[in-house]
């Protein structure tokens, strides 16, 4: 531990690559080792890579507020804030991430020779395929990849139905809500709704009053908060007074900001709702 912070202090590139390379730190079936600082990439290495060669995976997927795959599965593997010294203490060959990333973690791989996968967050299905088969390939895994997004193609063409589309919301704390241009608003039409955010003019993210709510109110509500699904504004008077309009359904936060094989869960539970009506 001492000589990987000494490496990454002196950025002695050459050296330090050599020395984190060396065979005790090598695993997975081809010697890869993945170190993830993302939660929704964290779900979709469970289904692609070798356990091996997962060397660490973001700390939100021990949270679990905040984790997309099940918190026995992902205490066995060791978690990162995603700090430079931590990740590079795991000595990676790769590093995948989201969108955003500290200057200083970006800056300590390259001076390591440490390569860094960035995915954004999908907002389509097909960029969320792209996705799952650019990091399945990445790892060496490539038909894993294939196999996973025939299961989320299977799982969306199980929701869909032919009936009249239903109008809906998904509603966080506070009153925020997915729009059009969100993977959530995607995966809302194809379980048989329609979302309700634009006829609001609301934009991609944005914030629903409960005025508006009251004035035009959609026929399901999808209400994301604890573990019950309720918040404050949605245990508001005011919505029980329109609990006869309106059919509130709880809505798991953990289906809301990922894509990956969390989908297959979401338009699960999307396609129950629907079918309860």
């Amino acid at each position: 531990m001492i000589r990987i912070f000494a490496c990454l202090l002196s950025l002695a590139a050459t050296s330090c690559s050599a020395a984190l390379g060396s065979p005790e730190h090598k695993s997975g079936a081809n010697g890869l080792r993945i170190v993830s600082i993302n939660p929704c990439v964290d779900s979709i290495l469970m289904h692609v890579a070798d356990h091996s060669q997962i060397a660490g995976i973001s700390h939100y997927s021990q949270d679990p507020r905040a984790t997309s795959i099940p918190i026995a599965q992902a205490m066995q593997f060791k978690a990162t804030s995603g700090t430079a010294e931590e990740v590079v203490a795991l000595a990676p060959d790769l590093v995948i991430a989201g969108a955003h990333v500290a200057p200083s973690t970006i800056a300590a791989l390259k001076r390591m020779h440490i390569a860094l996968l960035q995915l954004s967050v999908p907002e389509t299905i097909a960029e969320n395929r792209d996705q799952i088969t650019q990091i399945a390939k990445a790892i060496g895994h490539a038909d894993r990849g294939k196999q996973l997004n025939a299961r989320i193609d299977a799982a969306i063409a199980a929701a869909h139905t032919t009936q009249p589309t239903i109008p809906a919301l998904i509603w966080q704390g506070g009153g925020l809500v997915p729009g059009d241009g969100t993977l959530a608003s995607v995966l809302l039409q194809r379980a048989g709704f329609h979302n309700l955010s634009g006829d609001y003019g609301l934009k991609k993210w944005d914030v629903l009053p409960l005025e508006y709510l009251v004035a035009r109110s959609p026929r399901v509500l999808f209400t994301v908060g604890d573990d019950t699904g309720l918040d404050r504004m949605v245990s508001h008077p005011v919505i029980g007074q329109l609990s006869g309009n309106i059919a509130l359904r709880p809505y798991p936060e953990r289906l809301l900001h990922c894509g990956g094989p969390t989908i297959i869960d979401a338009v699960a539970e999307l396609a129950r709702a629907r079918r309860s009506l």
